[in-house]
């Protein structure tokens, strides 16, 4: 990999580059005025918003909230991807306060439960997030409520002091707000850097997953405005992929981060897009056969990283500097370290538990609210991250989440290397795979298989599709066919949703 010197956020002697006092408002506004910030496509249109512009409106949307914010107090954010979003977190951490990201697809009682937790009193947003907040929370339009007059100071914050409160989306349980210092900005830099064959002048970034998540608020937009790297604001309002590879042509963009999701949608559709420069992708494993019709999509290498809400960018693969292994989610980014730990908490060589020790500028402060919690994500210096890994050499297999390994007869199994098998038939569009109660073996393998439009198959030809390619205590012994499966907001499969199925199956069967 590059030597540190030349990766962002980290010193050339390494360690990370983190001033005492830092403001990441600062950070995201230091490039040159007449620099392009922002490209905001809207109706047909691409307009530019210079790092000038977009000054000028965090300093209009901070001189209101100084009337009615203090510093730390918890400020909302309801807005898709669009300048105002930018000026919205930025002129809440310009003035020391707290920004909170909220997605706008959350119904009534999923806005409630965040709001409430975090005690939000005032949210930014839009006419259409005002009526989608009802009476929880005081409404402040964005683009409407600047102020002029002088610039506004940074506050002067450090690191540590919090900075952002980000929900996760829920995938094991429910959402728990990781609060963040001002430093987390910093510990982004290196690892999206790397996972683009790293940034340089003349890339552009862009993404379909939302700002109100951390992959796209600190793995696109606040990475690429700190780099000086544009960055596109084009939220689709339903992902396509004509869409997506109109956007990518009108935009100029060189470089996107694309969730699983949207890859298994582009390559449903046969859908190739030439001319970038990179393809990052995170979120969950791709697998062998994903990765291989990248190669033919999009003329390189897919780069796979891996982060938490609560501890981000930790690894990446990178074709530029080291060949992308199948199954693997990269190496270690400088500045973190992973570790696999055994049952007593100590590194091991085998499969285990995958942790990021204390020191990681990307690591959470902690769980809002919430000690216990926070006290049972970390075991001595190290943060567990609830994922199963094995190293190989010196890159990091994800074998699957903790409460996701499946124990059939013995055999611990991981559900990812299963589902990318099931997805390299031709008839399947997406797959779900969990373990089924069984008195005998403990689990079984099941499989929950969405078929593609017009395809027709059988549970016998999936289970031999497996059978013949991965080890035979891997195939499933059950297949179901559904119209859809269960998903996060953020395109991730809810296997406890799916485990919960199957145990229901497993009651209803003795």
């Amino acid at each position: 990999m590059r030597d540190v010197g030349t990766i962002p956020g980290l010193k050339p002697e390494g360690g990370w580059d983190i001033p005492a006092r830092l403001n990441m408002a600062r950070q995201c506004l230091s490039q040159s005025s007449d620099a392009i910030a922002i490209k905001e496509l809207s109706g047909g249109f691409c307009r530019e918003v210079s790092f000038a512009e977009l000054s000028e409106m965090t300093d209009g949307i901070a001189r209101r909230l100084v009337r009615e914010v203090s510093p730390g107090d918890r400020v909302g954010v309801l807005l898709s991807q669009s300048p105002w979003c930018a000026a919205a977190h930025l002129a809440i951490w310009k003035i020391g306060a707290i920004s909170v990201p909220l997605f706008k697809l959350f119904q009534h009682d999923a806005l409630a439960s965040r709001l409430g937790d975090a005690g939000v009193e005032y949210v930014l947003t839009d006419a259409e997030g005002a009526a989608q907040l009802s009476d929880l929370a005081t409404p402040l339009m964005a683009a409407e409520i600047g102020i002029g007059g002088d610039p506004v100071s940074f506050a002067d914050t450090g690191p540590e002091d919090p900075a952002v409160l980000i929900y996760t989306s829920g995938t094991t349980g429910s959402p728990k707000g990781a609060l963040h210092g001002h430093r987390v900005l910093t510990g982004h830099l290196p690892g999206v850097s790397i996972s683009h064959n790293h940034l340089r002048d003349g890339d552009c970034l862009w993404t379909p997953a939302d700002w109100a998540w951390i992959g796209g608020l600190f793995d696109v937009l606040m990475p690429g405005l700190a780099l000086g790297i544009p960055v596109v604001a084009g939220r689709l309002d339903k992902f396509s992929a004509n869409a997506c590879a109109a956007l990518v042509a009108r935009a100029g963009v060189r470089n996107v981060f694309f969730p699983p999701t949207a890859l298994r949608m582009l390559k449903t559709d046969g859908m190739s897009i030439p001319d970038l420069r990179s393809v990052a992708s995170g979120g969950e494993p791709l697998g062998a056969e994903m990765l291989e019709w990248g190669r033919s999509a999009f003329g390189l290498e897919i780069n796979e990283f891996y982060g938490q809400t609560e501890c981000n960018m930790i690894a990446s693969s990178c074709a530029t500097d080291f060949p992308v292994r199948p199954g693997c989610i990269g190496k270690t980014v400088p500045g973190h370290e992973i570790a696999v730990l055994d049952a007593d908490g100590q590194p091991t060589a085998d499969e285990g538990d995958v942790a990021v020790r204390r020191g990681s500028a990307s690591m959470m402060l902690e769980y809002w609210n919430n000690p216990s919690a926070t006290a049972d994500k970390f075991r001595g210096d190290w943060l567990i991250t609830g994922d199963r890994g094995i190293w190989e050499g010196d890159y990091l297999r994800f074998v699957g989440r903790e409460d996701d390994v499946i124990t059939s007869a013995g055999y611990r199994i991981g559900p990812s290397e299963i589902e990318d098998c099931l997805l390299t038939h031709p008839d399947v569009a997406t797959v779900g795979v969990v373990g089924k109660p069984d008195e005998l073996r403990t689990e079984i393998v099941k499989a929950y298989v969405v078929l593609k439009p017009g395809a027709a198959t059988s549970e016998k030809v999936l289970q031999d599709w497996v059978r013949g390619r991965l080890a035979h205590h891997s195939f499933p012994r059950e297949i179901d066919f559904l119209d859809v499966l269960p998903m996060t907001v953020t395109g991730k499969v809810i296997r406890k949703e799916l485990k919960r199925r199957a145990a229901a199956e497993q009651e209803a069967d003795q």
